[in-house]
C-alpha cells in the first residue's frame, strides 16, 4: 500500500539516499507475508496442506476446495468481463489506438485480479520500442504488489512523490546474486544496484528521463481498506476444507475398523478362510457368539448441515452467489437474475468507483505523453463506464424502446442508452439518419426507374431554357388576345356611330 512520508524530510527527490529507500522499503516488507498468504491461497496453497496428525496410521486426507480462486474468477468476470467504455464528445481516437496498441482488455483483467486477490493492484507506464522498427511508444504492465510500492506525502492529498520496484537477481544455482531496484518520480527513472533490500547502500547504474510529467506508477484499491474479495472469509474456507477432509478420515477410518469375534477359536488358517471364504464356523460348544466392527456412529445429516451453513456464510460474505444453487436455473430472466446477484452489483457500485479512479489517472499519462508528438486530447470530457457482465434479455429491452418510443414519452437518444453494448449514443443515431437517407435515395431512383425516363430526373431543377420559351410563347398569346380585343372594341365604336 502507499506509504506517507513527510515531504521535508524526504530530501532531494531526484538524488534520493539510502537511508530513504531502505525506511520505505522496510514499511513495505512489513505487509509482505499478508500478501503472500492471499496469493498462497488463490493458487490452492491453503493451511489445510499443511495439518499434521500424531499418529503416522491414522488417516490425514487433505482436501482443498478453492472458494478463494472462485470468488476472484467470478468477481473479475464480473467487474472487466466487458471491457471498459470510454465516451466522450471530443476527439480521443488517439488515446484509443494507444490503449489497442498495449491491449488495454487483458491488461484490466489481470489488474482486476490483482485487485481481488490482494485488495491493491500496481500499474507502470514506461517507454518501450518495436524491435521491427525502432518506433518507441508508450507501454504498460501489472507490478506484483510484493515487489513495488507507492510513496505519497502526509497531507490530506496525498500527492505522489515516488515509487520503488525493486526484485531480486538469480544466478544459475537459483541463489539471489543481487537485487535490482528501480526508481520512478515525475521525470526520471533510476536504476540501482543493491547486495541486500533495506539496508546497505545503493550502487547507481543509470539515470533516465521520462516524459510523462508525473510518477509514472498508479496505484489502485479495491476498496478502503485494501482488502482482497476473500480475506474476510478465510477462516470459513479453512473450516470448510478442515470439514470435508474429516469427512475423508471418517470414511477411511469406517472402511479400515477394527474386527470383534467372540465366542469362536481361531486356528491356523482360519484369517486366511476367513479373507478368502467370508465364513466362521463356531467350533466350541453351544454358546454366545458374535462378530462385529469396532466403529464410531456417524450422523451424515448433521455434517451436511453444518457443511450447508459454512458454504452459505461464505457466500454471504463474499457477495458472490453460489451458481450451482437450484435457484440459478437455466430459465430464470435477465432481470429476475439481477435481484438475485444484488449483492454482487453493490459490491461492483464500491470496486468501480476506486478503480475508476486510478483509470483517470492513466488516461492523464497518456495524454502528457501524446502532447509530445503535438496530438493533445482533452481528457476532461471522457466517460468511463464499466459495464457488469450479466446475462441480458435483449429482446424485452428492444420491445421496450420500440413501445416507449411510439408512445412519445422519451427521447430516441435517451431509449437507445438503454441497450448494454452501445458505448456512444450520438454515433447510432447518425448511422441511424443515413441509413434513412440511403433509404430514401434507392426508393426514388427505383421510382425512377419504373416510370420511364421522363421522371428519372424528378430531384433535378427545371431546365430554364424550357421555362423561358414556354413564358415567351404566354406573353406572345396574350399580346395577340389583347390585339384582338382592341380590334373588337374599335369595330363597335364605329357601328354605333353609323
Amino acid at each position: 500500500m502507499a506509504i506517507k512520508i513527510n515531504r521535508e524530510m524526504a530530501g532531494d527527490l531526484n538524488n534520493p539516499s539510502s537511508e530513504l529507500l531502505n525506511h520505505c522499503i522496510n514499511q513495505h516488507q512489513s505487509d509482505f507475508w499478508r500478501l503472500e498468504k492471499l496469493s498462497d491461497y488463490y493458487d490452492g496453497k491453503q493451511d489445510i496442506l499443511k495439518r499434521t496428525k500424531d499418529s503416522a496410521a491414522a488417516p490425514n486426507n487433505k482436501v482443498v476446495v478453492n472458494h478463494a480462486k472462485y470468488v476472484t474468477d467470478m468477481n473479475v468476470g464480473f467487474m472487466v468481463g466487458n471491457p471498459v467504455a470510454y465516451t466522450s464528445s471530443d476527439d480521443i481516437q488517439s488515446i484509443l489506438d494507444a490503449y489497442t496498441k498495449v491491449d488495454i482488455v487483458s491488461h484490466d483483467t489481470e489488474l482486476e485480479k490483482d485487485l481481488s486477490v490482494f485488495g491493491i493492484g500496481y500499474e507502470l507506464i514506461y517507454m518501450n520500442q518495436e524491435p521491427q522498427t525502432g518506433k518507441v511508444f508508450a507501454d504498460i504492465k501489472c507490478i506484483d504488489p510484493r515487489g513495488i510500492f507507492l510513496v505519497t506525502d502526509d497531507t490530506i492529498d496525498t500527492n505522489p512523490l515516488f515509487a520503488v520496484h525493486y526484485q531480486p537477481v538469480y544466478n544459475l544455482q537459483g541463489a539471489v546474486d543481487y537485487y535490482l531496484v528501480k526508481y520512478y518520480n515525475d521525470n526520471r527513472v533510476l536504476t540501482y544496484r543493491a547486495a541486500s533490500i533495506g539496508f546497505g547502500d545503493y550502487q547507481l547504474i543509470k539515470a533516465l528521463p521520462h516524459y510523462f510529467k508525473a510518477v509514472p506508477v498508479i496505484e489502485y484499491r479495491n476498496n478502503e481498506e485494501r482488502q482482497g474479495d476473500f480475506e474476510q472469509a478465510i477462516s470459513l474456507i479453512d473450516a470448510y476444507n478442515l470439514l470435508q477432509s474429516d469427512r475423508l478420515n471418517d470414511k477411511e477410518a469406517f472402511v479400515d475398523a477394527i474386527l470383534v469375534i467372540l465366542g469362536f477359536d481361531l486356528r491356523d488358517g482360519d484369517g486366511e478362510r476367513l479373507a478368502k471364504e467370508r465364513l466362521l464356523i463356531n467350533t466350541n460348544a453351544p454358546g454366545e457368539s458374535s462378530v462385529s466392527y469396532l466403529t464410531k456412529t456417524m450422523d451424515e445429516n448433521s455434517v451436511a448441515i453444518l457443511r450447508d451453513s459454512l458454504l452459505e456464510d461464505i457466500h454471504k460474505v463474499t457477495y458472490v452467489p453460489n451458481m450451482n444453487d437450484k435457484n440459478f436455473s437455466g430459465n430464470v430472466s435477465g432481470e429476475a437474475m439481477k435481484y438475485k446477484l444484488f449483492g454482487l452489483l453493490q459490491l461492483m457500485s464500491v470496486k468501480s468507483r476506486y478503480m475508476i479512479k486510478g483509470l483517470r489517472q492513466r488516461l492523464i499519462l497518456f495524454a502528457n505523453y501524446l502532447e509530445i508528438g503535438n496530438n493533445n486530447v482533452d481528457i476532461d470530457g471522457i466517460k468511463i463506464k464499466l459495464k457488469p457482465n450479466l446475462p441480458i434479455n435483449t429482446t424485452d429491452i428492444v420491445n421496450q424502446i420500440v413501445q416507449a418510443h411510439q408512445a412519445g414519452i422519451l427521447p430516441l437518444k435517451v431509449l437507445l442508452s438503454w441497450l448494454p453494448d452501445i458505448d456512444n449514443v450520438d454515433e447510432v443515431l447518425e448511422q441511424l439518419q443515413e441509413e434513412k437517407e440511403e433509404a430514401i435515395e434507392m426508393n426514388q431512383k427505383a421510382m425512377g426507374v419504373q416510370s420511364g425516363d421522363s421522371h428519372s430526373n424528378l430531384d433535378d431543377p427545371p431546365d430554364n431554357e424550357d421555362d423561358n420559351q414556354d413564358n415567351n410563347n404566354n406573353q406572345s398569346d396574350n399580346q395577340t388576345n389583347q390585339k384582338g380585343d382592341q380590334e373588337n372594341g374599335q369595330n363597335k365604336n364605329n357601328k354605333k356611330q353609323n
